[in-house]
């Protein structure tokens, strides 16, 4: 086969170079790889959000060989997981698998694929131990061998997924497109890809991205952050919705000194698979019965929805909320309300995780806006 040309992930066929890769990486998560302590760098330590008490329970119950064998970066939890069938990208020993399994409840379903027999070994090898931990009567969670581009190759159906969650591993794909497009297939309408990732501050050189210890820790194949933007939407996903950001610094001499310049963020996006966006935007009330968030929900980095509070929101968030998993979960009015209630405007919203770091750096607390004439009025009506 003749060499390609293209930069990794944008040729979308399975070239020479894409096995080359897939094999490394399979080496780097099989065998040299033991424990968290042997990676060379933090990107797949990066801090994430702090994390919810109904979550910490759950990864408390998970087996420690698990969670030991586990190397993604953050944490990547959705809101409204309940009877939800669930697909996790690259899932490795298994630990996000086994937690969200708990957070579906025994209705819902995960799927965990991944391309490293090492990491399935450790991953099934627990299936009996948590149904058993979790009080189920059946397991609730299989893996799958295959690799993240092939999903159908993989066997999994078109249009079969309510959510898919990806934790630090699109980067160690040759072929972040086909990671993409795969995802939107097997995606049902109002679906969502949810996830979280290491991204770079522009387009990485060639040295560092053939070079096989960066590639491992999740450097070498991090995607320019406009790169994700743009390929994204190309294959039908709504724009992305930027979560959260936080900087990765290496602590690596010999590979700082590799990287220069370059600088990295780990990052949480939320894509969805919904209907042509509305130009018209909308008020809308969040109701707080999505367990865990009761008080309020933090859907991304630009919006937060406290319980029985009118926001408004732009077209693109109304198309979200009204054509997902989140529908029933908000009460919808269009734009205009009757004098004396107040209405939270949004903050300015980025999809660029660098610039969403440095108004973290520098934002201080403020109030927030009270609600619309008291907790049990809709809309002042």
């Amino acid at each position: 086969m003749a060499e390609c040309k293209k930069e990794h992930g944008e040729c979308g066929k399975g070239c020479f170079v894409d096995s080359v890769i897939h094999v490394d990486v399979k080496d780097y998560y099989g065998k040299t790889l033991k424990k968290t302590s042997d990676l060379k760098s933090n990107a797949c330590l990066a801090p994430s959000q702090a994390i919810p008490a109904f979550i910490l329970k759950a990864l408390k119950k998970i087996h420690p060989e698990v969670t030991a064998k586990y190397y993604g970066c953050g944490l990547v939890v959705p809101e409204c997981l309940e009877g939800c069938r669930l697909l996790d990208l690259g899932s490795g020993s298994g630990r996000d698998c086994y937690m969200l399994s708990q957070l579906v409840g025994e209705k819902g379903h995960v799927t965990g694929i991944d391309m490293t027999e090492d990491q399935l070994e450790v991953a099934r090898k627990y299936v009996d131990h948590h149904t058993q931990e979790f009080g189920y009567e059946k397991p609730n969670v299989d893996f799958v061998q295959g690799y993240i581009e092939a999903l159908k190759e993989a066997g999994l159906k078109e249009n079969s997924f309510d959510i898919i969650i990806s934790n630090c591993v699109v980067n160690l794909s040759p072929d972040k497109r086909k990671v993409l497009s795969d995802a939107y297939r097997v995606l049902k309408d109002g679906g969502e890809l949810y996830f979280s990732d290491v991204y770079s501050s522009s387009k990485l050189s060639d040295e560092i991205k053939n070079n096989k210890v960066l590639w491992g820790e999740c450097l070498g194949g991090a995607l320019w952050w406009e790169d994700l933007v743009r390929l994204a939407q190309e294959v039908g996903f709504s724009p992305p919705r930027l979560v959260t950001a936080n900087v990765i610094t290496v602590d690596n001499m010999e590979l700082e000194a590799i990287l220069g310049d370059y600088k990295f963020v780990s990052a949480t996006y939320r894509l969805f698979k919904i209907p042509k966006i509305s130009n018209k935007g909308s008020l809308v009330i969040y109701n707080g019965n999505i367990t865990g968030f009761e008080e309020s929900l933090e859907f991304d980095s630009q919006y937060t929805f406290k319980v029985d509070e009118v926001v408004e929101v732009d077209g693109e968030v109304a198309s979200i909320l009204s054509h997902s998993r989140f529908a029933e979960e908000f009460t919808f009015q269009p734009p205009g309300l009757p004098a004396g209630c107040s209405v939270r405007k949004p903050k300015v919203g980025t999809v660029n995780p660098f610039e969403l770091v440095l108004q973290l750096g520098s934002a201080t607390v403020s109030s927030a806006t009270g609600g619309c004439c008291g907790a049990e009025s809709s809309f002042c009506k």
